[in-house]
């Protein structure tokens, strides 16, 4: 049908044709954008989803979908599947080497992201992070969780029964044994054992 219009009309349509697919592209990206966020809103509100978490979902989807939406507008606007390929390739290549230089840091978001599903812990809650067995180690309650550290606040940690502050490595918490007290209160070992701890300090 096309080759029945005249020569003008066909220069028109080659040129329209491709900006209107990627208008079509574009919507059914943004849509589908919201569609996600639509259904993470969902599961925060119906499932008990933490918010760090859903904050990680739309960010990655709008990544995922940002990044397909503009594979298929360059295909549409006439760029090759060679050229595409190959740039995909090279995307990868480096961030296959961003990755193992960052393994630290993405240990620690991935641990973040099971202590959000598996909820081993929550905010508010007493833990004590067992070196070896019985052996104490750190511990205080949890003010904050993010995805690289989980914040807590000790019980008469620093000097003259001042409490300090410590940020510690999500990826810590699967390396060590947890134990953990729910609710505000204070666990009753720990006051005993701020109250020796002042005892010792004061002079004899």
């Amino acid at each position: 049908m096309r080759q029945h219009l005249p020569a003008w009309m066909q220069e028109w349509l080659g040129t329209v044709l491709p900006i209107g697919q990627v208008v079509l592209i574009l919507l059914a990206a943004w849509l589908l954008q919201r569609l996600v966020r639509a259904v993470v809103r969902r599961l925060v509100a119906r499932r008990g989803l933490p918010p760090e978490m859903a904050a990680v979902l739309r960010r990655v989807s709008a990544t995922l979908i940002a990044f397909a939406t503009i594979l298929l507008a360059l295909e549409r606007l006439g760029v090759s599947g060679t050229v595409l390929w190959t740039a995909f390739t090279s995307f990868a290549a480096v961030g296959a080497v961003a990755f193992f230089a960052a393994w630290s840091v993405l240990s620690n978001i991935f641990c973040s992201v099971l202590i959000f599903t598996t909820r081993p812990f929550r905010r508010n809650d007493h833990i004590e992070i067992l070196e070896n067995g019985e052996k104490p180690g750190l511990k205080g309650r949890v003010v904050d969780l993010n995805l690289i550290y989980t914040t807590l606040q000790e019980i008469g940690g620093g000097a003259d029964g001042e409490s300090s502050v410590l940020q510690i490595p999500n990826s810590l918490f699967f390396q060590r044994a947890v134990r953990r007290w729910r609710g505000q209160d204070v666990p009753s070992r720990w006051r005993a054992d701020a109250a020796d701890a002042g005892t010792q300090e004061q002079p004899g």
